[in-house]
């Protein structure tokens, strides 16, 4: 059974022998399907993560417990995280949708690099997928919204996104795999929700094999918008960084065609490290429209902070936010807590014996790699590191870029260094380099998010 997943995973080589798999599960069908299919695959190791948004009380909790139990009675190494979504949302002013999204993801990521940089596995299907295009075209989109979920981004896979819901039903039954009904998704005030229950049925009486037809439509517009995509990127291959600021000559965009310089636009805010999920297609052609336009001054205001600026025949990508006070290099407490002020970040730090299998979240560095001299501080031009799991020696600038760390937020994120260089980054991981070996005397450390006001990270 499953074997389109088994197709999809090889086409997109998702699941390579002897990698680590985070599987993110809810506790529904569609999660328990995806999490026992991994389960029976020897070649990979398996990991499972589930995110309490705590919105639903009770329900819940039992959902998390339920999660924990199958794992455990399966032997499955489970990872468990939590944040009042509906507090978040209020604060910044969001969608509780948008906002649960954002916070499971986040800690999806921390805990894939925790455990050695795995591969995260979400459970999303060809139902998924239809009603998300149906979502885009209701709300107005082009051939990116057309596009649906992608497969496969760098380490995020999408096993069962050509699966049908009736076949994952049916998986969970030929196993007795048990799996828990979300009371929210009766709910009818949710678009999606109202899409499932009264749209999607109407759409396969008129055709039986609409998921297989939209599937394939996907599919092709995919290759389609991946190919654009491709040639814009291209072109943005001509910017160049001025410190923190992006640069590119005007006419580079301005003499695109229109199916190719909105997307140049987006390539280049993507680079900027700040993302470009709330920039509209007004935002993307009012970029491509300062650079053909004749004002040598002009400025277009960005979301998150950021602005494009027409300077003469180039155009600046820059963020117009100023930068939060750096945090005072503070000297490490070897047995206790630390919190240097103005950080984003404690630090707690405790001799031990490095373990087997270290707890998620602990970096254990050697204890005769961590000199008594040191601190945490501001990051400093020239730091890098090499982080467990991940490819190369990056500076520490160039990983808060691609991790999306927003510029202003940059100098309060702790660097842990002593006279050899960066020991562990905040957020981040420990020097590879400086890790310690099962049974070594180590200094286990773990580095606490500080809660501030309008920090809505977990």
């Amino acid at each position: 059974m499953l074997e389109q997943a088994l197709a999809l995973t090889r086409e997109y080589a998702m699941l390579s022998p002897g990698s680590t798999v985070l599987c993110a599960v809810s506790g529904g069908a569609d999660s328990m399907c995806l999490l026992h299919w991994l389960s029976r695959r020897e070649d990979i190791s398996l990991h499972a993560a589930h995110f309490d948004h705590r919105l639903r009380g009770a329900e819940s909790d039992a959902d998390a417990a339920f999660v924990r139990d199958w794992c455990r009675e399966n032997g499955i190494p489970f990872h468990l995280g939590s944040a009042d979504v509906r507090a978040r949302a209020g604060e910044a002013g969001r969608g509780i949708e948008e906002t649960a999204r954002d916070l499971r993801y986040a800690f999806l990521r921390r805990t894939a690099q925790d455990i050695g940089g795995a591969v995260i596995a979400t459970a999303h299907n060809a139902d998924d997928n239809a009603e998300t295009l149906l979502l885009h075209l209701v709300r107005g989109t082009g051939l990116q919204g057309l596009a649906g979920i992608p497969p496969r981004r760098d380490d995020l896979v999408r096993p069962l996104l050509t699966t049908p819901r009736e076949e994952i039903l049916a998986y969970l039954e030929e196993f007795h795999v048990p799996y828990r009904e979300d009371s929210s998704n009766a709910d009818e005030a949710f678009s999606r929700n109202k899409l499932r229950a009264q749209v999607m049925p109407v759409l396969k009486e008129l055709n039986p094999r609409f998921l297989e037809g939209c599937s394939a439509a996907i599919r092709s517009l995919r290759a389609d918008n991946d190919f654009l995509n491709a040639q814009a990127a291209r072109v943005c291959q001509n910017a160049r960084w001025a410190e923190d600021d992006l640069v590119i000559e005007a006419r580079y965009i301005a003499e695109l065609p229109p199916a190719l310089a909105p997307r140049a636009a987006r390539r280049l805010i993507e680079m900027m490290g700040d993302g470009s999920t709330d920039c509209s297609a007004a935002h993307l052609n009012g970029i491509v429209e300062l650079c053909r336009g004749e004002d040598p001054s002009a400025v277009l205001f960005l979301p998150r902070g950021m602005l494009a600026q027409r300077v003469y025949r180039e155009l600046l990508l820059t963020t117009q936010s100023d930068p939060l006070p750096p945090l005072t290099p503070t000297p490490l407490n070897f047995e206790g807590l630390t919190i240097p002020p103005n950080s984003r970040y404690a630090c707690r730090c405790r001799a031990a014996l490095c373990p087997g299998a270290p707890e998620p979240g602990v970096w254990y560095l050697a204890r005769d790699r961590l000199s008594p001299g040191a601190l945490l501080r501001p990051r400093q031009v020239g730091d890098s590191l090499s982080l467990p799991g991940r490819e190369g020696t990056k500076t520490v600038k160039k990983w808060l870029i691609e991790a999306k760390v927003p510029r202003r937020e940059r100098e309060q994120l702790p660097v842990l260094a002593d006279a050899s260089g960066v020991a562990a980054l905040a957020g981040f991981g420990p020097e590879a380099s400086r890790l310690a070996q099962p049974g070594q005397e180590a200094w286990a450390l773990s580095f606490e998010r500080l809660q501030r006001e309008k920090d809505h990270e977990t």
